[in-house]
């Protein structure tokens, strides 16, 4: 028997706003899917402004330009409207038929830069490894059954406060200016960064119910407000409008989407840029796996099913992929979306696919990222190091539901001190392995911690039940 939340639903009602299948008034679904965009619109777009600012070409060591990043940007949002799709409908077994919004994954920002830094792979062998980690997560995905019950809380809960942790430098160095520019850590850059976080703290508190979720892209107008006036003033050239012309002279008011094939970029598949990343797909599907548990716990109010989880997994890995052949980065549930559901119970597919053909029709019109694009990197420091905390705030939250006993203190302990560890050494830990091995595990927390504390709990014995009366 179905929940009431989930039975069949023919007529047209406001009230189906409630209910998972239905039809919604147009006036009422429209409103509710642009709250979900709004939602994670920055969010969407900052790794990619990032991540493509600083990527070298492969090619000739140059950097992409301007009006190329402006295309990743569009891109970024057609992708992640289509993987929405596929998540709210699904294609066969892809997809879970569930409210989740997909975006680009902040969880991918350290390999990525690791790889597309390296003029020897570049933005073509990030792009390369990106397909082929997406179809590998895809796979994975599909054979969920046979592996979940090795992904116990307490590795879930470390991944997650790993993530968390890996992306505070990254958050920083975008307040201080941006990764390498020559006024890194300028006055100008810390007054806008501490200005933004502040309107973001601030009306957090004063805005009330859903709207609280909105409180990073108050941030967001208010911080890029501050850089306009700087600039015009002649006190900081912080914002180049110049952008936004010359992609509409280049690019024009309207342009599909393109494959990164048709483009001079065209991807380089390399093994050891793929094993730098396939670590960190495995990790976005133990992401992907929470975030999927809670729509059904917190908003359906049961437990998920496996044909969801396996549906769920293989979006977030074939449509990663889809992500990769437009030249972008990997595609994850949002977790702030997934709160947002959870929260307000609004949980119809119908709405929330309008707020994914919203992100489509958005990314028909380069301007619109073109304006992103000049978002000065000390704005998006102000707005991301909340979310990046945010995100180690819920791992701790869900290690708070783990067992607290001697075998969970020490995966939570040996988990941390190596796969941390390991990125603050002075030299390379793993000069004496293949360079894959310290491409991976150096420079990426993340994937230290995941396999530590997976291979920890497997193998460290449990107590039985006799030693736990004891």
């Amino acid at each position: 028997m179905e929940s009431n939340k989930e039975e069949k639903i023919t007529s047209v009602s406001e009230e189906n706003i409630y209910k998972l299948n239905g039809r919604v008034p147009l006036r009422k679904a429209i409103p509710f899917g642009l709250q979900h965009v709004l939602a994670m619109f920055v969010s969407n777009l900052a790794p990619v402004l990032i991540v493509c600012s600083a990527a070298v070409l492969r090619s000739n060591g140059a950097h992409l330009s301007s009006a190329e990043i402006t295309q990743l940007l569009q891109c970024a949002m057609f992708v992640a409207g289509i993987g929405t799709c596929l998540q709210l409908y699904p294609i066969g077994v892809i997809g879970s038929g569930l409210p989740i919004i997909m975006g680009v994954s902040f969880t991918f920002l350290g390999s990525l830069l690791v790889i597309a830094t390296n003029p020897d792979l570049g933005y073509e062998g990030m792009v390369g490894a990106v397909i082929l980690g997406g179809i590998f997560e895809g796979f994975v995905g599909l054979s969920a059954k046979y592996w979940r019950k090795y992904l116990t809380p307490v590795v879930s809960a470390c991944v997650v406060i790993a993530i968390g942790l890996s992306l505070l430098p990254v958050g920083m160095d975008s307040w201080g200016g941006g990764s390498g520019v020559k006024d890194f850590g300028s006055w100008y850059h810390l007054v806008v960064g501490a200005f933004t976080l502040i309107v973001c703290l601030v009306s957090r508190e004063v805005l009330k119910g859903v709207y609280k979720n909105l409180n990073v892209l108050v941030g967001l107008v208010f911080g890029y407000a501050l850089a306009i006036i700087f600039t015009v003033a002649g006190i900081a050239p912080m914002v180049d409008f110049s952008g936004i012309h010359k992609t509409i002279q280049e690019v024009g008011v309207f342009s599909i989407p393109k494959l990164v094939f048709l483009t001079s970029h065209k991807p380089v598949f390399n093994l050891g840029a793929f094993f730098t990343i396939a670590i960190v797909f495995l990790v976005s599907a133990a992401e992907t796996t929470g975030a999927t548990t809670a729509v059904c716990t917190g908003a359906l109010g049961r437990d998920l099913k496996m044909k969801e989880l396996r549906g769920s997994l293989a979006v977030d890995g074939f449509s990663s992929a889809i992500s990769g052949c437009f030249g972008c980065l990997p595609l994850t549930s949002f977790s702030q979306n997934i709160g947002l559901v959870t929260m307000t119970q609004v949980i119809n597919r119908f709405t929330i696919l309008m707020g994914a053909l919203i992100l489509i029709l958005a990314s028909l019109f380069p301007p619109l990222g073109a304006f992103f694009n000049s978002l000065p990197q000390a704005v998006l420091g102000g707005c991301t190091v909340m979310m990046f905390g945010s995100i180690m705030y819920e791992g701790i939250k869900m290690l708070k539901e783990c067992k607290f006993d001697d075998r969970t203190m020490i995966i939570v302990s040996l988990s941390f001190s190596i796969g941390v560890g390991l990125t603050q050494t002075s030299g390379n830990f793993f000069a004496a392995f293949p360079s894959a091995v310290g491409d991976v595990f150096n420079g990426n927390a993340v994937a230290g911690v995941f396999v530590v504390s997976l291979l920890l709990s497997l193998f460290l014995p449990k107590k039985t039940k006799v030693e736990q009366e004891k």
